[in-house]
């Protein structure tokens, strides 16, 4: 068991999927705390920062062993607390598969920029599924890695893929999506239906490597778990594009992603995002949804935010809510209920965590009397 209570952490995830909750709101508190002696922090054989030991910002991504130590490393120095678990990231930064299907990257040491590979939408053919495309190869070594080195003390990650239009981009560039969307709508139909189930060849194959025993898996960055099937799906690109064009573009290749996957959460990233909620809404396929206020905002627990979460609930979706006070968090769930919301928050310790957490049971709860 990759914690204590894990199990019972892992009922919880299924009623938040479902819009439910079994004993108090979902929870995940994590807290720096001070690295331990155990046996996977010692076997690394690092005496400084991990990080330090890479000879590029490529090999950040890309070395597996080393992705594994600086993992190690930062789990040795995080305490997770209530329903926060600890996992291995596998992405080659925001939007891996453009990398499988032939973008050229530009590594930096926190992130990876995607170069377009396609000149022309108009001729080109949609990028096969590629077996020894390196990129891939890279993940697939991560992963079985992961799988050999964590076990019984991490769960390894789907790496964070991203689809649709977003991929689109990285493939023509941003620009000529734009353009194409109005002069040559036909095409970028053409590969968006294609990149519905070329998704799932990658999706597929990692799947079988990372679920669990029982069959559930967990997506990168988001620190999400589900009992089988489960990813966050986005359009960042959305934020240039209309409802009308979000409607045609976007909606209906969503609806089909969603429906082969047992449990899925959009990421709305922005402010200029928020005109397609109604949209989202009405995405039957689609289980959750996960708000990022934007730079220069304020957190996505601020009571600011009550009535978007409140429109979210009553369209049937959970609400996905990352960062914030724990008293932010508190006023949200006496404001909603715990039914649908999973909250994930960091404080300054490991006992403050486990404070808010034996606090959280009261939360939303009717006094007697």
């Amino acid at each position: 068991m990759i914690k204590s209570g894990w199990e019972q952490s892992k009922k919880r995830f299924e009623a938040w999927w479902h819009g439910e909750c079994v004993d108090r709101v979902l929870l995940q508190v994590t807290a720096p705390k001070a690295p331990d002696h155990s046996p996977v922090l010692q076997e690394s054989g690092n005496a400084k920062p991990v990080v330090e030991s890479a000879a590029t910002p490529e090999d950040l991504f890309l070395d597996a062993d080393l992705r594994i130590a600086m993992f190690e490393s930062h789990m040795a120095r995080t305490y997770y607390g209530g329903d926060a678990f600890p996992y291995l990231d596998t992405h080659i930064g925001p939007g891996t598969m453009s990398l499988y299907l032939g973008s050229i990257p530009t590594f930096a040491p926190d992130t990876v920029w995607y170069n377009p590979c396609i000149d022309d939408i108009t001729t080109a053919d949609v990028p096969k599924f590629d077996e020894n495309n390196r990129f891939w190869q890279a993940t697939l070594e991560l992963m079985k890695k992961g799988n050999d080195r964590l076990s019984g003390i991490a769960l390894v990650s789907f790496p964070d893929l991203i689809e649709g239009l977003d991929t689109i981009a990285s493939l023509v560039g941003s620009d000529e999506l734009l353009i194409y969307l109005v002069d040559a709508p036909e095409h970028v139909h053409r590969f968006q239906d294609a990149l519905v189930d070329r998704y799932f060849d990658y999706y597929d194959r990692i799947y079988e490597i990372i679920k669990d025993e029982d069959g559930g898996s967990c997506f990168s960055a988001f620190s999400t778990w589900g009992p089988g099937r489960v990813a966050k799906v986005q359009c960042d690109f959305s934020a240039m594009i209309s409802p009308k064009m979000f409607e045609e573009f976007v909606v209906p290749y969503l609806a089909r992603q969603c429906a082969r996957l047992d449990y899925s959460v959009f990421h709305l990233d922005g402010p200029c995002c928020l005109q397609h909620l109604d949209l989202l809404c009405s995405i039957k396929e689609l289980d959750a949804i996960q708000w990022t206020p934007g730079a220069g905002q304020p957190s996505a627990c601020d009571e600011k935010y009550i009535p978007l979460y409140r429109q979210i609930r009553q369209a049937g979706k959970s609400c996905m809510i990352r960062g914030g006070s724990p008293d932010q968090a508190r006023k949200i769930v006496e404001e909603l209920g715990p039914e649908g919301l999973d909250i994930a928050i960091q404080v300054a310790s490991p006992e403050e965590a486990d404070e808010l957490v034996k606090q959280s049971f009261r939360w939303g709860c009717k006094q007697p009397g």
